[in-house]
Order: structure tokens, then C-alpha cells, then sequence
């Protein structure tokens, strides 16, 4: 089993689009995906149109992990072999309940480790706000994966990503990979064009060699609580996804 982390510091780049996404790729592939919801903004759950569980949820597990039964968290999709932990606005109080503590920011990846054998990815939709959400979704990793938007602002923010990571070193998986995903890209404007150079100028080793386009199968996806691979499968966007999760396959398993 391996797990795929969606992260990034600057909101509004494509997080949850591309997890849902990279979860209908993979489903397509004969895969059994679940997707964790770390973000208290919960858009992922919303997307998928799932519920939290009303005895049990992420929440009370991270209050106390050894006294709780992960199959009780997961909720199953209207996506066949895709299933979800869903977010909550609850969890935005970890923060502040659990300070320093030590050990928490362990948690997803002790959660991940229990589910070993029942599914062949995680997928992790991570708040873009530093703290012990985004610091568990990243400690889970062994691919950490970052929707950068084909923008000036979006670039400025990605320097705050990578400087994170380098902070969190010590704490993440010694094999993770990183890939940056240039998202919402449109061939016809020049700041795409340029904001994609700048990109591949920076940071050539760790960018992904294709790009999302902008395309508005995307938003009728979402309207449908679907991902785009599998409800409109001959589109640009899916064709894109399709392409990255192809490449992330691939090294995931560079990381066996």
C-alpha cells in the first residue's frame, strides 16, 4: 500500500479536484483507493457528498488512536472501490488541544500502517494551513504531491511549501518523493506560459512534465460528486490525470 499526500500551503490550486481525480485514475486502473479528509474545511467530504459517521469520526480518533477501530471512520463512496475518512470542522481544535504534544503528529501514518492489505492507495487531501493536520498527511507520505497553480501569487506560495518540507525533514519518510503539479493551466494566456517557465526554471528535478489544463468538465464533475476520469472520460482534464497518476504509479514504486 502506498500513500499519496496533496498538499500545499496557498488554498484554491487544485487540492481536492486533484485527489478526487487521481482516485477515479486509479479506480480505472483496478485499484482500491480510500481518501482521507484532513482539511476542517471538509470540501473533499462535501465533494463526495458523504457524511460524517455521528458516534465516530477523525476527530476521536486522533484523541485517542489505541481505543478506536479505523473501520469505524471509513464511509464508502458513490465510486466503486473508492472509499473516504471524512473531514470535519472538529478537527480545526487539534491544534490547540494537543500543543507540542509528542506523537501526534504520527497519527495518520499509524492509522495507514493499520490498513495495510485492505486497500493499494491512500490518498491524503491536506488543510493548507501548517499545523498537525498537514504535519501527519506528510509524515504519512511516500509521495507528497504539490497542485501549484500557473500564477505568480501560486509560485510565491510554493516557496513556503518547500521551505516546510525542508523544516519537517527529520520527520518525513526518508524515501519520500516530491512532485510539484502545475494545475489550471490555459495555453492561451501569456502568464500561464510564463508562470510554467518559471516553474520548470526553479524547480526542473521535482516538476511533474505535464500540466492540468483548465477545462470545465471539471466543474460538472463536481456537480455530479464524481471525478472527472470516470464521468467524462475522453476530456483534457481526465486525459491529464489519467497521464500523472500513470507517473506516480511509477514512483511509487521507485520507493519499494
Amino acid at each position: 500500500m502506498k500513500t499519496w499526500t496533496i498538499v500545499n500551503q496557498k488554498g484554491g490550486v487544485g487540492k481536492t479536484t486533484t485527489a478526487v481525480s487521481l482516485a477515479g485514475s486509479l479506480v480505472n486502473q483496478g485499484y482500491k483507493v480510500l481518501i482521507v479528509d484532513l482539511d476542517p474545511q471538509g470540501s473533499l467530504t462535501v465533494y463526495l457528498r458523504v457524511k460524517q459517521s455521528a458516534t465516530v469520526g477523525l476527530y476521536d480518533y486522533f484523541l485517542a488512536p489505541d481505543d478506536k477501530n479505523v473501520s469505524d471512520l471509513i464511509a464508502k463512496t458513490s465510486i466503486p472501490k473508492v472509499d473516504v475518512i471524512p473531514g470535519s470542522k472538529t478537527l480545526a481544535t487539534l491544534d490547540r488541544e494537543f500543543g507540542n504534544a509528542q506523537g501526534k503528529g504520527l497519527v495518520i501514518k499509524q492509522l495507514c500502517r493499520s490498513l495495510i492489505g485492505q486497500y493499494d492507495y491512500v490518498l491524503i487531501d491536506c488543510p493548507p494551513v501548517l499545523g498537525v493536520l498537514m504535519v501527519n498527511g506528510l509524515t504519512a507520505a511516500d509521495v507528497i504531491v504539490i497542485p501549484t497553480q500557473t500564477e505568480f501569487l501560486a509560485l510565491e506560495g510554493l516557496k513556503n511549501m518547500l521551505s516546510t518540507l525542508q523544516l519537517l525533514q527529520p520527520l518525513l519518510n526518508s524515501q519520500a518523493k516530491i512532485k510539484i503539479i502545475a494545475t489550471m493551466f490555459d495555453r492561451r494566456l501569456k502568464a500561464c506560459q510564463k508562470a510554467f517557465l518559471m516553474l520548470k526554471e526553479a524547480h526542473s528535478e521535482m516538476l511533474w512534465r505535464g500540466y492540468i489544463p483548465v477545462d470545465t468538465k471539471f466543474r460538472d464533475a463536481s456537480e455530479k460528486g464524481q471525478p472527472i476520469n470516470l464521468l467524462n472520460p475522453a476530456s483534457r482534464g481526465s486525459f491529464a490525470y489519467d497521464k500523472l497518476s500513470n507517473d506516480l504509479v511509477n514512483l511509487s514504486l521507485k520507493s519499494l
